[in-house]
């Protein structure tokens, strides 16, 4: 195990399987061979690594999951944070934490765009363990000294990616139409004018690996650009080789959807000069292609 090198927590998820590949002497440990709510063996394990910079990914992301099991989600996100930080102020107290949190603690937006310093007002279970967290990493770095980047992730969106997730679903949609052979895909959602700042799953990842060089504090990952499900599924329709039709489902719709969501990153612009590169285009089409190859 290569020391002074990065450690990765959930490195075998769908944003670390692309941040992974990026990194110099990565040990991105499976769950089956780290249990992250043992907190003795992930001491054990960031002792063995010492560990340059750590990258804490791993949390159950599903903000479906969490409302029918609010309990595990905010005990299991907290321990495993809690657990991260703890092994690195015994173990590498020098290391630079990337801790990711997420563009949902936010909440419904007072204004546009959402910058690092809007209140927090997370209006779901998984929100709210993913705000415990972000305040969790904050309070160590306060209390103990360490260095703590958090990265406030918006939509992420790209290959790879479940059909749990809106661009995952219209893709999966896509290439199970393509795949029965028909001439047609029907593609349901929910509200199709809902919008939202997507960001592709590689540039956001170049963006955790230059937050590493930043200086400790709250930076925003986002493309700046509110994108709407009725967009996405004509980007889908573009990329498709069969035709596509749009319909409303009314079991998707959500009782109270906010209307657009988009953030700034102009913070971590400044600091590491990192900007979105890849056009969401190209982000739908890869992602009915990484379809295409499973159903």
């Amino acid at each position: 195990m290569s020391r002074g090198g990065a450690f990765v927590t959930g490195g075998g998820g769908f944003v670390g399987r692309h941040l992974v590949p990026l990194l110099d002497d990565a040990v991105a440990p499976t769950h089956e061979e780290l249990d992250l709510l043992d907190a003795d063996a992930v001491q054990r394990a960031v002792a063995a690594a010492a560990p340059a910079r750590v990258f804490h990914l791993a949390a159950l992301a599903s903000v479906s999951h969490s409302w029918q099991h609010p309990r595990a989600v905010l005990r299991d996100n907290v321990e495993m944070t809690v657990n991260i930080l703890d092994a690195v102020r015994e173990e590498a107290p020098e290391a630079v934490i990337v801790c990711l949190s997420s563009g949902e603690v936010y909440g419904p937006p007072e204004r546009l765009p959402m910058t690092e310093d809007t209140p927090l007002r997370p209006q779901n279970p998984y929100a709210v363990s993913k705000a415990a967290c972000d305040l969790l990493a904050g309070q160590y770095a306060d209390a103990h000294g360490l260095r703590v980047v958090r990265v406030r992730a918006f939509n992420q969106a790209g290959p790879g990616q479940s059909d749990e997730y809106v661009v995952g679903t219209i893709a999966r949609q896509v290439a199970e139409a393509e795949a029965a052979g028909g001439g047609e895909a029907v593609i349901r959602t929910g509200n199709p004018d809902s919008s939202r700042d997507f960001t592709d799953v590689r540039d956001s990842v170049r963006a955790y690996a230059a937050a590493s060089s930043v200086p400790a504090g709250v930076y925003n990952v986002c493309s700046g650009t509110a994108t709407s499900v009725r967009a996405l599924v004509e980007m889908a329709g573009a990329a498709a080789r069969v035709e596509v039709r749009h319909e409303i489902d009314a079991a998707r719709l959500r009782a109270q959807d906010v209307p657009e969501v988009r953030g700034s990153a102009e913070r971590l612009a400044d600091a590491a000069g990192w900007r979105p590169e890849i056009p969401l285009e190209r982000t739908v089409a890869d992602a009915v292609d990484y379809w295409r190859e499973r159903v």
